[in-house]
């Protein structure tokens, strides 16, 4: 197989301390595409570093809703100053967490206002997080797609099947994570068992959420393999067609991936 893992933080704590293994791992695994997922301004050098590294990785920029509160100062025009980064492909993760609540709302419906504001103006696929907050999270998609097309993704998505159907119409991609393995997953089983091929991605989002068989332990890259091959059973297809068809549709929406060049990291954009 030759897999996409559009999700992962390969800077965060399980893997940063082992980076080059687990980037072999994942090679050994068929992954030949990793998306290197920002939550902070603080990590933004670090993950365009490892991208700049590793001609197999790319890199985002953005502020997780958990965040918000702590990064009113990062607004659309530092978001787009930073993503002009040849090897930075895509804006997020941004969007709304209300089961935790580490942020204002209001401040975290700004933040993601502000995101996809520079994902309209960049042409980069937002990478948007969304957990107990469907409806905010659809009336700001719906509203800020009338002022201005934009592309993106729900990443490890794990809300209503109604809400897929909302993310679909408005163009998104979905992402599906290791969750889908789990035993306690059949509305989401369901809701992925039907998605349009031609809009689906899979992720790790390590090192959180490692499917079924590695439940518990950290997460990592090479096991996307695992959540592709239970999600092409689930959905009565080979493995290997569904990783081409995943990695095909990574590339379709972060077509900066297609032509941004290695840079040594002396010489990469600070």
């Amino acid at each position: 197989m030759n897999l996409a893992d559009s999700h992962c933080h390969l800077i965060y704590k399980g893997l940063g301390e082992q980076q080059p293994e687990v980037l072999t791992r994942a090679r050994d695994a068929g992954v030949v595409a990793m998306l290197n997922i920002s939550t902070r301004e603080r990590e933004w050098d670090e993950v365009i570093a490892v991208a700049e590294r590793e001609a197999d990785v790319w890199a985002s920029v953005g502020i997780h809703p958990h965040e918000a509160d702590t990064h009113e100062h990062v607004d659309t025009a530092k978001l787009v100053a930073r993503a002009a980064h040849p090897r930075v492909v895509g804006i997020g993760e941004s969007g709304l967490d209300y089961y935790y609540d580490h942020s204002d709302r209001d401040r975290q419906r700004a933040s993601f206002r502000a995101h996809i504001a520079a994902s309209r103006e960049t042409g980069l696929p937002i990478i948007v997080h969304t957990r107990d907050a469907e409806e905010d999270t659809a009336e700001i998609l719906r509203e800020e797609m009338g002022k201005g097309g934009f592309p993106g993704v729900i990443h490890c998505f794990t809300a209503s099947g109604a809400f897929a159907e909302i993310a679909l119409d408005l163009g998104f991609y979905i992402s599906i994570s290791g969750i889908v393995t789990f035993k306690n997953a059949r509305d989401l089983q369901e809701t992925a068992a039907r998605l349009p091929l031609d809009r689906l991605l899979i992720e790790t989002d390590a090192p959180f959420l490692a499917p079924v068989p590695h439940r518990g332990k950290t997460g990592e890259p090479a096991f996307v393999a695992d959540t592709c091959r239970f999600l092409a059973n689930l959905r009565g297809q080979s493995a290997e067609d569904l990783a081409d068809a995943t990695r095909a549709n990574f590339h379709k929406l972060f077509a900066k991936t297609l032509s941004s060049p290695v840079i040594p990291a002396k010489a990469g954009i600070a």
